[in-house]
């Protein structure tokens, strides 16, 4: 009688240690990882959208307007005749968004 109790207090405490790890999975799911996804399709959504005469910031912080786009390359102009290339994942975001964050 006595083992049959403290089997099930042992089955209680593994259920209730089961139910406290998923309970932590699915904290750390909604508050890391979907908005992390977000983010990603937003940025990606953004950069498929960019087009010339677009004015936008690159990751690396240089400000520039968008002269054309060949595929995943990008031509930016970052002063009156300095032009250079880049791919498109390094364009992070609008100038008008920079700006405002500052």
């Amino acid at each position: 009688m006595f083992n049959y109790i403290l089997l099930q207090s042992s089955n209680t405490s593994q259920i209730i240690n089961l139910v406290f790890i998923i309970g932590i999975f699915v904290v750390f799911y909604i508050f890391i990882i979907l908005p992390q996804q977000r983010k990603q399709k937003k940025q990606k959504q953004f950069q498929e959208n960019l087009k010339k005469g677009d004015e936008v910031v690159t990751i690396g912080g240089i400000y520039g307007k968008i002269l054309s786009l060949d595929g995943d390359t990008i031509s930016l102009e970052i002063d009156k005749g300095v032009k250079i290339k880049l791919e498109k994942s390094a364009i992070s975001l609008e100038q008008t968004v920079a700006i405002k964050k500052n």
